[in-house]
């Protein structure tokens, strides 16, 4: 008897331990621009992690930070995804754009790609280049 409630109570643990949701993994990085101006009180960045492989379909965001910002730069993010939607072979990178009352001010312009398998450079470093 005492064998059986042991066992019951193993497969009731290994069940509990099966429902909990995975680690979340996490980058973190600063975003900043060469131009030296202050960004104003209303401007707001947003940074996203993207699944880019496919040339032919828009990019999957596994995650986005949105939010006004609160200083100058180099403006500090954490994304956080988790390690089940990252598919081997697949293409991931950060992007980042800073804009003022809805209007585009900054953008990322070159491809600042991620392996996402614990080995990216933390902090990231994110360049934007003023929009035209």
């Amino acid at each position: 008897m005492k064998k059986l409630s042991l066992l019951a109570m193993a497969a009731l643990l290994g069940a509990c331990q099966s429902m909990q949701p995975a680690a979340k993994h996490s980058l973190d990085g600063e975003v900043f621009y060469l131009q030296r101006i202050a960004l104003p009180p209303t401007a707001t960045l947003s940074v996203s992690l993207q699944d880019v492989s496919l040339a032919d379909a828009p990019a999957v965001v596994l995650d986005k930070q949105t939010g006004p910002v609160k200083s100058q730069v180099p403006l500090p993010f954490h994304l956080s995804y988790d390690p089940a939607q990252v598919k081997p072979g697949h293409r991931y990178s950060v992007s980042a754009r800073i804009e003022v009352n809805g209007k585009l001010m900054f953008i990322t312009t070159e491809h600042h790609s991620v392996q996402l398998d614990g080995s990216d450079p933390q902090p990231l470093k994110i360049r934007v280049a003023a929009a035209r």
